[in-house]
C-alpha cells in the first residue's frame, strides 16, 4: 500500500475534555478520578485489541481516517509517551514534556503497513505496563504537576484521566465505543 492520506493535522487543545464531556465519544473525564484510571485502561485496551486483530483492521473507513489498525499504533505509543511523562513527574518537580507529534509518528512509523498482531500484543504489552505505573502512583503524588511546551498544566490525576478519554475516544473512532 502506498502512504496513505494523512488525516487533517488535529490542532485543538483537548484539554476541556477533562473539565467537561466529549461530544464526540461521549466520555467525562471529570467524572473519573486518576486513580481509577488503570483499572478502565485495561477493559478498554482490550475491546480497542480486538478491532485490530478483527479482519481488515488495515483498511480506513475514509481515504482521510484512520484504521482500527492504525489507531491501535497510535494509542500504543500513547501508552509509551504517557508512561515517560508520569515517570517524570513523579520523579521531577514540574517537569516539561518533550513535544510529540501523533500525526508525524504516524507517518514516520507507517502505522498503516504494521502487523496487526505484533500492534496487538505492544498494545497489551504497554497497556499493562502504564497501568501498572499508574497502580504504582502513592496517594501524596497525585496532584505532582507537568506541562506541554504549549503551556498546558497537568497533574498526575489529570494527565491519566487525559490519556483514558484518548483511549475511549479511539474506540468511538473505531466503532467500538
Amino acid at each position: 500500500m502506498s502512504t496513505p492520506q494523512p488525516p487533517e493535522p488535529d490542532t485543538k487543545d483537548w484539554t476541556w475534555v477533562l473539565d467537561r464531556p466529549c461530544a464526540e465519544c461521549g466520555f467525562d473525564a471529570s467524572a473519573v478520578r486518576g486513580s481509577e484510571v488503570a483499572a478502565q485502561l485495561g477493559s478498554a485496551t482490550a475491546t480497542l485489541r480486538s478491532a485490530v486483530l478483527a479482519p481488515g483492521s488495515d483498511g480506513r473507513p475514509q481515504p482521510d481516517v484512520w484504521s482500527p489498525l492504525e489507531y491501535g499504533a497510535h494509542v500504543r505509543d500513547a501508552f509509551i509517551v504517557y508512561g515517560t511523562r508520569l515517570a517524570s513527574m513523579r520523579h521531577a518537580n514540574d517537569p516539561l514534556f518533550p513535544d510529540w507529534n501523533q500525526d508525524e509518528t504516524a507517518l514516520a512509523e507507517r502505522y498503516w503497513e504494521q502487523d496487526p498482531r505484533k500492534v496487538a500484543d505492544e498494545l497489551s504489552t504497554e497497556s499493562e505496563r502504564i497501568t501498572g505505573d499508574l497502580d504504582g502512583v502513592g496517594v501524596d503524588e497525585w496532584q505532582r504537576p507537568g506541562r506541554r511546551s504549549d503551556g498546558a498544566v497537568f497533574t498526575i490525576d489529570s494527565l491519566a484521566r487525559y490519556l483514558l478519554h484518548d483511549v475511549v475516544h479511539h474506540l468511538h473512532d473505531v466503532g467500538r465505543g
